[in-house]
């Protein structure tokens, strides 16, 4: 199944349906009065999170939804029938954003949550809601109100506890299927994961948490080199990071150097996301000798002027990753305790999780409206050289006007 994580949909709710206007004949009754039923209402449209769903596939070709109308009213004071809604599953972790706006309609973070985006239309009356003493036999009726319509655009972000981010070939999908069941493919070629893959890691019978693995990352990620960083977004919503980093790169390079790539790439997309807790994994430890592996660490951990966690690990050899599982165990316990009894605690971490939330979308939205423009054919401010700037106004004046676009 191709992994979708991001579609623009539009939506409408369904037209309320109009009142009737008719009047009572029947034998034996010379002035029936007024009789016309109100309309229906119309359907409105929901988004309901599934956890059967992992992709957002199945509105990548349908752009498309529109709700029932609601039915006409009719005679003998019978009201329309209403509109069925429509409800549209996505999965677990889906933002719904309002295009042209940009705002946030809702988060459906958890399983069974339901949101409605948009609201049918109300009935039209019958002429029967019209009659009073003065007004005994009335013409008057009311149109169905026509039901809203917006166009949206979803955001998929897995729901994991703990993130892997690092370059590629740095061991990310080896580590995954070392401490979990997850089967991402790996190969003793380079290559990196196209897709997201989750693993569930069970540490003791009834204790378990969940692992994200995410395309990795190249030098110049930001600017949409390899990749690019979209799928950073999917680490927005986890507890812990764990970065990775191969101690012996097949292409020679210095560790040291490919650790700071990373973090720089990171601080570029979201300096946010940057706060969360971190922790260092050095991978691949079975492919350097045993003495050198101390002054591979002081290398990497002077070189980003680390403090936190540093694990010496062989995903491959499985090596060292049953303690840094359950040590992972313990910090999410730890820090679910700490979230339950200390309220400055979970204030501070609602608002980092906010700025991650804003900052990540910001970053995508520019990506978008960069897209957009080379699409259109208009360069950036910031995209243009020296030969696209021309001083030479007067031979211009003829020529069609020129609107160059600052991001």
């Amino acid at each position: 199944m191709k992994f979708v994580d991001e579609v623009s949909i539009r939506v409408k709710a369904g037209d309320g349906g109009n009142g009737c206007m008719s009047f009572r004949r029947e034998k034996f009754i010379e002035n029936g009065g007024p009789n016309g039923g109100d309309g229906g209402d119309g359907g409105s449209v929901y988004m309901v999170a599934d956890d059967n769903l992992n992709t957002l596939v199945d509105y990548r070709y349908t752009r498309h939804f529109e709700a029932e109308r609601g039915s006409n009213g009719g005679s003998t004071d019978c009201t329309g029938r209403k509109g069925e809604d429509l409800v549209l599953r996505v999965p677990v972790g889906t933002t719904v954003i309002d295009s042209s706006t940009q705002e946030v309609i809702g988060d459906l973070t958890k399983a069974g949550q339901r949101l409605m985006v948009v609201q049918g239309g109300w009935h039209g009356l019958g002429n029967t809601r019209f009659k009073s003493s003065t007004n005994r036999a009335p013409r008057q009726t009311t149109p169905g109100k026509p039901g809203e319509q917006r166009d949206l655009k979803l955001e998929m972000k897995v729901l994991a506890d703990v993130g892997l981010l690092g370059l590629p070939n740095a061991g990310k999908s080896t580590f995954i299927r070392s401490v979990s069941a997850a089967k991402p493919k790996v190969a003793d070629y380079p290559f990196t994961t196209l897709v997201p893959n989750l693993g569930v890691v069970s540490v003791d019978r009834w204790k378990s948490f969940v692992i994200a693995d995410i395309p990795g990352l190249i030098e110049g990620a930001s600017d949409g080199a390899g990749l690019g960083i979209r799928f950073l977004k999917h680490l927005a919503r986890t507890r812990l990071l764990l970065h990775l980093v191969d101690m012996a790169p097949l292409d020679g390079s210095d560790p040291a150097d490919a650790a700071e790539v990373i973090v720089n790439e990171l601080v570029k997309f979201s300096p946010a996301l940057s706060d969360r807790d971190r922790w260092l994994v050095l991978n691949k430890c079975d492919t350097v000798l045993e003495e050198e592996h101390d002054a591979i660490k002081q290398a990497i951990v002077e070189r980003l002027n680390w403090t936190g966690p540093v694990y010496v690990i062989s995903a491959i050899a499985k090596q060292g990753t049953e303690r840094l599982g359950h040590d992972i165990m313990r910090y999410l316990e730890d820090r679910a305790d700490r979230l339950a009894n200390d309220p400055a605690y979970a204030e501070e971490l609602a608002e980092l999780d906010q700025r991650i939330e804003d900052e990540a979308r910001a970053q995508l939205q520019a990506l978008d409206d960069k897209r957009a423009l080379r699409r259109s054919g208009v360069k950036s401010v910031h995209d243009m050289g020296d030969d696209d700037w021309d001083d030479d106004f007067e031979d211009d004046e003829d020529g069609p006007e020129i609107i160059y676009v600052r991001e």
